[in-house]
């Protein structure tokens, strides 16, 4: 789960890219519950999602020409400069910055050697998300990778991350948990999947999937549906864990339920 305040090499940050903000806003505030409020005209059309007092994400209209809908993930760093250089160094590159944004943070926009992209995130006066694991709020993340050794290679030289590997209940293999360094189970975050394991993903390019959530994932999914999002995976157990699906908003920006462990699991 997610530790806060934030360790070095943790998921700090998630924002999504849409290219209607006004349509996001309503899906979501249907869906979770989240409230847009209006940004400031300073704001350069950033804005944040709430829920109650905290913030859970933020968000920003973009034209679809440039980039397609989706959810971003960023990582903390104390350097952005240092970890880009890192970044590039161990076979990954970055697109654009370590810049500021005002003085909230610094930021730079990246990608690993397979191609799936993340930002770095190094704290000014925003200190990072202020709801996460609880209903509605950003919980776990995977990456699905074209490599999943070189993968965590990278990562864990770039952010000096540690890993379990755990069976998977269906016997299939196993499945790789990571943590900041020193942090321990306790502080896992993700797991990473090979694009080939998952049928949902096999064939599409590297990405980080994000999860948010949820108190019952069957009544999301119907819900989402209703709402008119996709459903790519509906809501399946998973022994010992609980409950997940897979989803994408009304403009395609995908991300992914998880219902925590029930009694009977």
């Amino acid at each position: 789960m997610l530790i806060t305040p934030y360790a070095v090499g943790a998921p700090i940050w998630v924002d999504l890219h849409t290219p209607d903000l006004v349509g996001a806003a309503a899906f979501y505030r249907a869906l979770f519950g989240w409230e847009y409020p209006p940004a400031g005209p300073g704001a350069g059309g950033y804005g944040f999602f709430r829920q109650g007092a905290g913030t859970v994400a933020g968000a920003m209209e973009v034209d679809p020409g440039r980039a397609p809908p989706s959810w971003s993930l960023y990582f903390a760093t104390p350097d952005a400069e240092a970890t880009a250089e890192a970044v590039r160094r161990r076979g990954g590159s970055v697109a654009d910055g370590p810049r500021d944004v005002a003085d909230l943070g610094r930021t730079a926009v990246c990608a690993d050697p397979g191609g799936a992209g993340f930002s770095l995130w190094q704290p000014g006066t925003n200190a990072g998300l202020d709801v996460v694991n609880s209903p509605g709020g950003f919980c776990w993340t995977e990456l699905y990778a074209s490599d999943e050794d070189v993968a965590y290679a990278f990562y864990g030289a770039v952010f000096g991350w540690q890993a379990l590997s755990v069976p998977l209940p269906d016997g299939s293999g196993t499945y790789r948990m990571v943590n900041p360094a020193g942090q321990g189970p306790e502080g896992m975050f993700g797991g990473f999947v090979p694009l080939g394991a998952d049928p949902a993903e096999s064939g599409g390019a590297p990405y980080w999937l994000l999860y948010f959530a949820v108190t019952d994932c069957e009544a999301t999914v119907t819900a989402a549906r209703e709402l008119g999002g996709g459903i790519r995976v509906g809501a399946t157990d998973i022994e010992g864990v609980g409950r997940f699906a897979k989803l994408s908003d009304p403009y395609g920006a995908r991300f992914a339920l998880m219902e925590g462990a029930r009694r009977d699991a």
